[in-house]
């Protein structure tokens, strides 16, 4: 006999009562798991076993991730914060000290250097020096290994007037009238031109003998002899060049790097791209300062650089970026050795042998 009551909601089988109510269905709270067939054997599980365990290491791994990305983020405001400073520090150290800084020095070398690539190069490789304001030499070298020099020397407190090749460009600063004395001989007197006297005009013929290099190599470098071949074949790479040089210095002489790269530019026959090649390995030296433009003895304006020397002493020389030729050099404390360059480059002019 059928039962007429109705099935109660909760029995298995029965239709739930439809719900009346104002709120949406989407906004009404999730059902209780219990409500759910088995709910109750889930959560006699739950409270036999307890919950479960996170995967191995899982843990570990999000807070390394976590702390990765916190160190990130204070580095990169530790970095932002060092290169202000660094910056601060560098323009205040300029400002106090009140010298040339050194961008300008290195750009000005890199100038040089551009002028010194566009060289030529002809028979004869010439150079005419005037030392301690007293002794003219002079220096021609060929290609297969020949060379001459010519040394003559003045009469002692006679007056020395001279000219040079290496034409000085005039300026308010550095005016080319303005006689200089000697620093070896104060009674002696050095002008750039010569209106009267004697004119030792960078050309030592006629007072002393023209006569063949004999027995060694006509150049040095550090006290070592070097051949016309060898500097030829020197690297044209600022950095090769550099290794290069330093590999030929004698043992315990690296401070005589800077020294010897810049005898390249005027004392040795080097090919236009090994000038320009040490120009660049010098604009790089950190022991290479800048002291700002100056005139050498004869007033020729220039720009003038100094690096230290194992003695101690300071040299200083006289550049002209526009010709890549090197004026003059003159050496701080100990002898206050100096050299003024009046000729230096290729000719076709072969020296006078008679």
């Amino acid at each position: 006999m059928a039962d007429p009551r109705p099935p109660a909601p909760d029995e298995p089988g029965s239709a739930p009562a439809p719900r009346s109510s104002s709120v949406p269905e989407q906004l009404q709270p999730a059902p209780d798991p219990r409500s759910f067939p088995g709910g109750d054997d889930l959560r006699a599980v739950r409270d036999l076993y307890g919950h479960p365990a996170p995967a191995p290491y899982a843990q570990a791994r999000v807070w390394r991730r976590v702390a990765a990305a916190r160190r990130r983020r204070r580095l990169a405001r530790l970095s932002a914060l060092s290169l202000a400073t660094a910056a601060a520090l560098t323009v205040a150290l300029m400002l106090v000290r009140g010298t040339p800084s050194a961008v300008p020095g290195r750009s000005i070398l890199l100038a040089a250097a551009s002028t010194a690539a566009s060289g030529q190069q002809a028979t004869y490789w010439h150079i005419s020096r005037l030392h301690d304001g007293d002794r003219l030499t002079e220096l021609w070298a060929t290609r297969d290994g020949r060379a001459w020099t010519c040394t003559s020397t003045p009469p002692a407190n006679s007056a020395l007037t001279i000219t040079s090749t290496l034409a000085p460009t005039p300026t308010a600063a550095a005016p080319t009238s303005t006689p200089a004395a000697s620093a070896s001989h104060p009674g002696r007197v050095i002008t750039p031109a010569p209106p009267s006297g004697p004119a030792y005009e960078g050309s030592c013929a006629g007072r002393g003998r023209v006569v063949p290099v004999t027995g060694r190599a006509p150049f040095t470098m550090a006290g070592r002899d070097l051949t016309f071949r060898q500097i030829q074949e020197l690297p044209a790479d600022p950095a090769a060049l550099k290794e290069r040089v330093a590999a030929m210095l004698p043992a315990g002489s690296a401070g005589l790097l800077a020294d010897a790269l810049s005898g390249l530019l005027w004392s040795k026959p080097s090919p236009p791209a090994v000038r320009a090649a040490a120009y660049r390995a010098l604009a790089d030296l950190p022991d290479v300062r800048y002291l700002g433009g100056r005139a050498d003895p004869l007033g020729r304006p220039g720009e003038a650089f100094s690096y230290p020397l194992p003695t101690g002493v300071r040299r200083t020389l006289i550049i002209d970026p526009a010709t890549s030729q090197v004026l003059a050099g003159t050496d701080a404390g100990g002898t206050g050795g100096s050299q003024i360059v009046l000729t230096a480059g290729w000719t076709d002019q072969a020296p006078n042998l008679h």
